[in-house]
């Protein structure tokens, strides 16, 4: 291993990086560096906003600036809006901000450059990430930190790794990927590839010119099907994964078919790591050198990765096993990780809530083997006549296109709600648990687009998707949305939207006016009697009625 700090003073030879298409020395790797230096030790700015695609040409730059003396901000993205809040922060845009950057990689030099060794302890590196009430914060980290970490992760699995390739389908812009596919493979001497593999047949295809590991998320590892190129992926000296834990049944699917389990990592940009675990425990063991308290049920940290000798408070909530093994139940803030890319949900509303259309919204993440985000919003007066003249897809193409200078294509939501008002429990607190539910889609619900809520009478506005399974069979030629299945849904979301607690005693007058067929778009109006325990319900389009009826409940047990 060689020192962060004395990296390019050290004597090595051998391969860096696989970019482009070539590998790139240590010879070639200090030469690139050593003409950015240059160039960037002769420019009066001190802060540096980089943002690379690629890995190799990150890893020059990064050098470079630290060996220029200039403080790096990592920005998680490059979008226009958070151009604008590193150019206000003092930071001047380096690496593929725009199109066509040169990043000089093939230089010469006629005798062997000189580099100094950098100062541990300089706050050299600030991580431009999402903060938990929303507003963009940066974290300080200095070399001492960053050696720290990768010291740990190559006494715990560098034996393991030996002359693997590093491979990965994250990015370096985050603590993870800096710290497992750049830092931790230069100090460690082992070659990474410079260009992130898009899915797991591209990292297989990479990984067949020898000993590879690969730095992957959950979102990738959920996304692993039976048709995955398992043989490759048998062959990798390990799996890792940070991000979120990864869920029990891809844990389950990645041992049976590689022989071992994934490792996974819990850390965030603030802490570092601070533990891992690997299936089929569900507990996580603390990094060696590192302590967890409790207090009043909260959670604090002692790390030698953290800036000083203070315990941090964390925003998840733990339950310790032992002083250095936990069970984790999530976080307490409103932080997610979508595709591994860290939003606060509080930032994307106040985006969303400077727009006129809007008078409440409310941001969720909705989990599956792709996680989503999705929006739950109440209109205001010009939203609704917005929508009207133009109609939803219009609207939420708006409201899409006034996010995208501020987030990446995958945080931008999916799935929108829009309310006549948001619903609320007893306490008068925003019922989230059941914007959950209602949000929840598979292949035998409808989609939810619409939801006018009043105490008594609710009118959704449903899209009946093509790939319902129920239309595979019902009929072939002449696909038709089953009557059953039309009573199912007037029960399940009556059930949810007015808490009926009893049990289901009979049908009717029920009715089956006109066939239901794939895409259709049609109101869902139920009406629930207190008094007598029946649920009206009527599918309707403007106003042709496609069924109705009525499901009649015996007294409430409670």
């Amino acid at each position: 291993m060689i020192a962060l700090a004395d990296l390019l003073s050290a004597e090595r030879s051998g391969t860096v990086a696989r970019h482009g298409g070539r590998d790139y020395s240590f010879a070639e790797f200090r030469a690139a560096v050593d003409d950015w230096r240059e160039s960037l030790s002769a420019e009066n700015r001190q802060k540096y906003a980089l943002f690379c695609h690629d890995a190799y040409p990150f890893a020059v730059l990064l050098c470079a600036l630290w060996h220029a003396g200039k403080q790096v901000w990592l920005a998680a993205n490059n979008r226009p809006g958070t151009a604008q809040q590193l150019q206000q922060a003092g930071c001047r845009l380096i690496g593929d901000w725009q199109a066509g950057f040169d990043y000089r990689l093939d230089q010469e030099r006629g005798s062997m450059p000189v580099f100094g060794r950098l100062q541990p302890d300089a706050n050299n590196l600030a991580i431009f990430t999402s903060g938990s009430t929303g507003a963009a914060k940066s974290i300080s980290k200095s070399l001492r930190q960053l050696q720290a970490e990768v010291d740990t992760l190559e006494r715990l699995w560098g034996r393991d790794l030996a002359g693997s390739r590093i491979l990965a389908t994250v990015s370096q812009q985050h603590i993870y990927g800096l710290l497992f596919r750049v830092l931790w493979p230069l100090a460690a001497g082992r070659t990474f590839h410079s260009e992130t593999a898009l899915d797991a047949e591209h990292l297989a295809r990479q990984a067949a010119a020898g000993p590879a590991c690969w730095v992957a998320s959950p979102a990738h590892l959920k996304r692993l099907a039976a048709d995955a190129p398992w043989p490759s992926l048998a062959g990798l000296s390990a799996i890792f994964s940070s991000g979120g834990p990864l869920p029990a049944e891809s844990a389950a699917q990645i041992k049976r078919h590689c022989g071992r389990a994934a490792l996974e990592i819990y850390g965030s940009s603030e802490t570092g790591g601070i533990a891992w675990r690997r299936y089929p425990d569900p507990v996580w063991q603390l990094f060696d050198g590192l302590s967890l308290e409790l207090t009043d049920g909260k959670a604090y940290l002692s790390s030698p990765y953290l800036p000083d000798e203070n315990a941090l408070e964390l925003d998840d909530r733990l339950d310790l096993q032992s002083k250095d093994r936990f069970l984790l139940h999530g976080r307490r803030d409103r932080i997610v990780k979508i595709e591994e890319k860290r939003l606060s949900l509080t930032e994307l509303e106040r985006h969303l809530a400077d727009n006129p259309w809007l008078s409440e919204v409310h941001a969720l993440a909705l989990a599956g083997s792709r996680d989503q985000l999705a929006v739950c919003a109440v209109l205001s007066a010009a939203g609704n006549a917005a929508m009207a003249a133009h109609g939803r897809k219009a609207l939420i193409g708006k409201l899409k296109e006034a996010l995208q200078p501020w987030f990446e294509a995958v945080l931008i939501p999916r799935k929108w709600l829009f309310l006549s008002a948001m619903p609320t429990t007893v306490q008068a607190k925003l019922d989230s648990q059941l914007l959950q539910t209602l949000l929840q889609s598979n292949d035998r619900m409808p989609l939810l687009q619409t939801a006018d809520l009043q105490p008594d009478t609710v009118v959704l506005g449903l899209k009946v998707p093509r790939q319902l399974r129920y239309f595979a069979d019902h009929f072939p030629g002449y696909p038709i949305l089953p009557g059953v299945v039309q009573i199912g849904w007037a029960e399940h979301f009556g059930k949810q939207l007015f808490n009926i607690n009893a049990p289901f005693s009979r049908l009717e007058a029920v009715k089956f006016a006109k066939p239901v067929r794939p895409d259709y778009e049609l109101q869902l109006t139920l009406d629930w009697r207190r008094d007598s325990n029946k649920l009206n319900f009527r599918f309707s389009q403007a106003e042709q009625v496609y069924s109705s009826g009525r499901l009649t409940y015996a007294a409430d047990p409670s």
